[in-house]
């Protein structure tokens, strides 16, 4: 909830609104999902209460019960002009109980190192403690200007789009590197179908970003309705890599449909198996088959949305092309395939939150080595299947449980690499040399020695990973990226 202002302090009630975006951010934890703020004013709306009342706790109550929520954090804040107090507290709804307070303190311009430990407190009030000590914690958070951020929430909170693109457009002119202030300009642009603009700001947002599969799927969108399908189809491609939701699939074959590939039907068929209510999907992956030659197929596929949607003129008239029912003379052209707006990532996570949390019921009882392990094997699945972020939660998890566990650090760095996190990856894959040596954990130092062009260390590297295991097939790959990047070395230096 954003939290009140407890001091006669003119001009800083934004920061109110601050808290719920900070510490959102910073609770996620393997266990614990944080509803977004949009959910939070739609289920307000529902109830008929204003977005900025001050509900009283039996409210509040009613509110978590409605959207089936387990705790809410409340809290507020006081500045006396020269110290900067916030306090929070935890309730936890199941059980109708109120945590100990949590208070941090300190000048106003630390206000975001303030509610960086504020959310390390709240953690470990939620029994979700943070794997890196409190001051770890703090500064690991990405540093933001206070001016900065002081208009992003002002953006946040506008109702009118020009003023909201007026206070948005000033937080990532004082803080180019602020993700989420590029997103929500690229939102708002895209809202009022200024495409271009939105693909000019969503493109700033960072890739290894929470909000970064979210950024790519609206970037997509507004690739597509400029016509560039190729800037589309990569960004749906990014999003269907970080998040596997239907709707970025259906996408992702329209994009490779614009572009002639063939490789479009296999994304419709998979819209269209793992969503069978959905009209569209049948439609898209039936023209796609007859784009393919396979009218029958098409055919079927176009029963299916018509019974789905009986009243779809466009897919009635193309059916009766394809079964003959059609008018004589009358053109066969097929109509192109229908994008999807929507992006409900908010369902996945909770209902990827909920299988966790049953998995983890049935890890409970074993020893914390083999829960590990388990949790080693989730996440190898998931990095194979290009999902970055659940595959962290995963070794993170494993890491927790068992600091000896060194294919979960191997497994950490991989992640790491794959988002040129190179000092992180590094320190990891260096974690798992000193547990135990391997072969595997040789070759992906050897690949970030290649990336910082320290090409005599990965050769070592390379070398000492063949002495274990000979016939690795990642040493043979790893000599040829190091030969060419010698290449490219060489060709550099001899330049003028």
């Amino acid at each position: 909830m954003p939290f009140e202002n407890a001091s006669p302090a003119s001009g800083i009630d934004w920061i109110g609104e601050s808290f719920p975006e900070v510490l959102g951010a910073r609770l996620g934890a393997p266990g614990l999902y944080v509803i977004p703020r949009a959910d939070r004013l739609y289920a307000f709306d529902r109830m008929g209460i204003p977005a900025a009342s001050r509900p009283s706790r039996a409210t509040l109550f009613q509110i978590a019960d409605q959207m089936d929520v387990d705790y809410i954090v409340t809290g507020k804040y006081l500045f006396d002009g020269t110290t900067f107090t916030a306090r929070a507290q935890v309730m936890d709804v199941r059980r109708m109980r109120l945590s100990p307070e949590a208070v941090e303190a300190g000048a106003l311009t630390q206000l975001l190192d303030i509610q960086n430990a504020l959310a390390w407190d709240l953690l470990r009030s939620l029994n979700a403690d943070p794997s890196v000590s409190k001051e770890a914690f703090v500064t690991s958070a990405a540093p933001v200007r206070l001016d900065a951020l002081e208009n992003y929430i002002r953006g946040v909170i506008a109702t009118e789009p020009a003023e909201k693109i007026r206070y948005l457009k000033q937080a990532v002119k004082v803080h180019p590197q602020y993700a989420e202030a590029h997103f929500l300009l690229g939102r708002t642009y895209f809202d009022q179908r200024d495409y271009s603009a939105a693909m000019q700001a969503l493109s700033k947002v960072t890739p290894g970003g929470a909000i970064a599969s979210e950024a790519n799927f609206y970037l997509g969108l507004a690739a597509h309705y400029t016509g560039n399908y190729d800037r589309a189809e990569q960004a749906f491609a990014f999003a269907a890599g970080r998040v596997p939701l239907i709707e970025v699939y259906n996408n992702l074959g329209v994009a490779q449909s614009r572009r002639g590939k063939k490789t479009a039907t296999d994304y419709f068929r998979r819209a269209s198996i793992a969503d069978p209510r959905d009209p569209d999907y049948h439609l898209n992956f039936g023209i796609s088959l007859y784009r393919a030659g396979d009218s029958a197929g098409a055919l079927r596929q176009l029963r299916e949305t018509l019974n789905l949607r009986p009243q779809d003129t466009e897919a009635k008239a193309f059916y009766d092309q394809l079964a003959g029912l059609a008018t004589p003379g009358s053109e066969s052209k097929a109509p192109l395939e229908r994008i999807k707006s929507n992006y409900d990532e908010t369902s996945y996570r909770q209902l990827a939150m909920e299988i966790q949390n049953a998995r983890e019921l049935r890890f409970a009882d074993m020893p914390r080595p083999q829960h590990a392990a388990a949790h080693v094997s989730r996440g190898d699945d998931l990095l194979t299947q290009g999902l970055m972020d659940e595959a962290e939660n995963e070794y993170r998890e494993a890491v927790l449980l068992d600091p000896t566990n060194a294919a979960a650090h191997i497994g950490l760095a991989k992640v790491l690499d794959s988002r040129n996190e190179i000092a992180a990856a590094r320190a990891e894959a260096t974690a798992a040399l000193q547990l135990k040596a391997t072969a595997d954990a040789y070759l992906l130092v050897a690949g970030l020695d290649v990336k910082q062009n320290r090409l005599d260390a990965a050769r070592e590297n390379v070398d000492r990973a063949a002495r274990l295991e000979p016939a690795h097939p990642g040493i043979a790959v790893m000599r040829r990226a190091i030969a060419a990047r010698q290449g490219e070395k060489s060709a550099s230096e001899s330049q003028p």
